[in-house]
């Protein structure tokens, strides 16, 4: 069985919900949900890591490991870098990044990232899906990403891309068939040799115009290896009014197996 470990970054500040990891669903924290889907995916290790005591003791009482981390943590995977060398995980281990506002991602999509970046020798494998709809190829919230013949990606955008220039100077209305035109979801599997150089890497200037942090490894030339999923995966929580549609589900249908 493939080795590999999860960790799941849960800041309690956020703009838009506040103390997010810790909304009550179903009787359980949002963080502790997302650490039983990671378990339920393989993994010989799932880790919470949090920059609050009050996350820190509710996943916790749940029985559950977590570690303490920095506050002042500019990203997922700075966060991610300290917990590897906090650690001391080898070079070659696998890690993969499970944001903690996902309570319904499949088990089964974690073990694909991780099995994706065991097998591609890559630094980091990440996940996309096929595009069908033209109003989301062309939504600059949905980012895209262009791959190579091998599965590496060639590039992330908030553009999009690929352009069909001359289906496009018809109609913009409908993709045309067979366009490669993929979504990059936001789930990362990272070998901790990339990790613990990733703090050393400057930022480009693609990531700053982008706002696309996994810019910065391709700037550098490391490799990401996408493994592609045939539709979307189940939506995170991101707004009040993600928390109010989450809380009912689980509600509805407890551990919503």
């Amino acid at each position: 069985m493939l080795a590999f470990k999860v960790v799941i970054p849960a800041r309690h500040a956020s703009s838009r919900l506040p103390a997010k990891p810790l909304l009550d669903l179903g009787g359980k924290p949002m963080v502790v949900r997302v650490a039983e889907r990671a378990l339920a995916s393989g993994a010989g290790q799932v880790l919470v890591a949090t920059d609050h005591p009050e996350i820190f003791a509710a996943v916790q009482a749940h029985g559950l490991p977590v570690v303490m981390t920095r506050e002042d943590h500019p990203s997922g995977t700075d966060r991610l870098a300290e917990v590897a060398a906090l650690q001391g995980w080898s070079a070659d281990t696998l890690v993969v990044n499970v944001q903690g506002d996902e309570p319904l991602i499949e088990p089964e999509v974690i073990a694909l990232t991780a099995r994706c970046l065991a097998d591609s020798g890559a630094a980091i494998a990440t996940v996309a899906h096929p595009i069908t709809e033209a109003a989301d190829f062309f939504n600059p919230n949905v980012v895209k990403v262009v791959c190579r013949a091998d599965g590496d990606a060639l590039y992330f955008s908030r553009a999009p891309i690929p352009c069909a220039r001359d289906a496009f100077a018809q109609t913009t209305a409908v993709l045309p068939a067979g366009m490669p035109a993929y979504r990059h979801v936001g789930l990362y599997a990272y070998r901790a040799a990339f990790l613990q150089a990733y703090a050393g890497l400057a930022v480009s200037p693609l990531e700053q115009f982008e706002s696309l942090e996994q810019l910065r490894a391709l700037w550098h030339g490391y490799r990401i290896r996408v493994a592609l999923i045939a539709g979307a995966p189940a939506p995170g929580v991101d707004t009040p009014e993600d928390a109010k549609r989450m809380r009912k589900l689980f509600d509805r249908s407890g551990d919503c197996e």
